[in-house]
């Protein structure tokens, strides 16, 4: 598996996880890298054949006839130092057996991998006072010029690309095209399994949608299985008319579910990252409060499931939606602007000739527009915020 794992590409998670804390999670949806992570990071940090460290899958057979606890005692006992576990959500007692090999083995450094559904905090045993989480998205636009057309781009922080927008145009085009790569990433750039042909590509996407509702869902959130026939039925839905103005009633009266249901499953499917809600005041974001807005997860999701043709506008706010959330909180601008950032920027998005009619006079307010390629004042290319992880 090492000898397979290419490590010409390096995702930027790899230099922001704190490798020396003991206990370390790696959460993400299913398909985003978390394995080759792991894999990349073993490859560059022990030399081959080294005994202190051992990678292993908890999907393995292996584990139908030993546990955890018997893995880590053989593998301390033998001077082991560094393990690391993938798929750990496939195990049912993994926070009951992580939280007694932390405290049996204080030199045994473990890091773990899991759905992006994992929940560390409510699991079985308690481990948020020991743990440092992580969590891995798919490709950013920056990531996939990397990946994809060997470009390397610096991160950009969302106050840069607001303050130095010209600067970062200029740079961006002495080296490409970016409208044209930006078109790409939008239908096939967010996974970072893309070989060259696209159906493919969106039959592997179907493929990861059915494992996390048909498995994850029900082995983490409890949902009953013979209700995954719903579920499936509900995004589609979504998929084909998304940004979804919602109307739970409606859609519970649909597909036949509970109004409450529907907002738990909802819930649970944004949790999954299949879906984004969005609400227009996140201070008083109850429970069970309906979402503003419902977007997919990413523009490669959308191409993939939806029943009907994409509308380039809904295209273009689920990635602004998919590369802004990554590290801010974004609301709904009920009234004014499409999203507001952090409480502070709002974002008009559209195509080249969008106007500032709808946020004119607002404070910190910018558009981000679809086919141009540099900056004018507050006018700035969409993909542009592709740059800011």
């Amino acid at each position: 598996m090492l000898a397979l794992t290419s490590t010409n590409i390096i995702r930027e998670l790899m230099n922001k996880i704190h490798w020396n804390n003991r206990l370390i999670a790696i959460r993400g949806s299913r398909g985003v890298g978390k394995t080759t992570l792991m894999l990349q990071y073993i490859k560059l940090n022990y030399p081959p054949g080294n005994r202190i460290a051992l990678y292993c899958t908890l999907d393995s057979i292996y584990f139908s006839s030993h546990t955890l606890l018997e893995l880590a005692e053989k593998f301390y006992l033998q001077g082991g130092k560094h393990l690391f576990l993938d798929e750990v959500h496939k195990y049912p007692t993994w926070s009951k057996e992580l939280k007694e090999i932390y405290d049996l083995y204080p030199s045994l450094q473990i890091v773990f991998s899991g759905s992006s559904l994992l929940n560390i905090l409510n699991a079985d045993a308690d481990l948020s006072r020991r743990c440092l989480p992580y969590n891995m998205y798919g490709l950013s636009f920056r990531e996939f010029l990397m990946f994809y057309k060997n470009i390397r781009i610096p991160v950009a922080s969302l106050q840069e690309v607001l303050e130095n927008a010209g600067d970062i145009c200029l740079g961006i085009n002495e080296q490409c095209r970016p409208v044209q790569m930006f078109n790409e990433y939008l239908h096939d750039g967010y996974y970072p399994f893309f070989t060259g042909n696209r159906e493919d590509y969106y039959i592997n996407i179907e493929n990861i949608v059915n494992l996390i509702l048909e498995q994850e869902m029900p082995l983490l959130c409890g949902v009953d299985p013979a209700y995954i026939r719903k579920l499936k039925a509900l995004l589609s839905i979504l998929a084909s008319s998304v940004p979804y103005e919602v109307d739970i009633t409606k859609l519970a009266g649909t597909i036949g579910l509970t109004r409450n249901s529907v907002i738990t499953y909802l819930q649970n499917l944004d949790r999954a990252e299949l879906l984004k809600l969005l609400y227009s005041d996140l201070t008083s974001v109850k429970k069970m409060q309906k979402p503003d807005k419902i977007y997919l997860q990413n523009p490669n999701l959308l191409y993939a499931i939806a029943s009907t043709s994409v509308q380039i506008g809904t295209a273009r706010e689920t990635f602004a939606i998919s590369q802004l959330s990554v590290n801010h909180e974004i609301e709904y601008g009920k009234t004014q602007g499409d999203f507001v950032v952090d409480h502070k920027y709002t974002f008009e998005v559209g195509g080249a000739d969008k106007t500032f009619k709808q946020i004119a006079d607002l404070p910190d307010s910018f558009i981000l527009a679809d086919n141009i390629e540099y900056a004018t004042g507050k006018k700035l290319p969409l993909w542009i915020i592709g740059l800011t992880y």
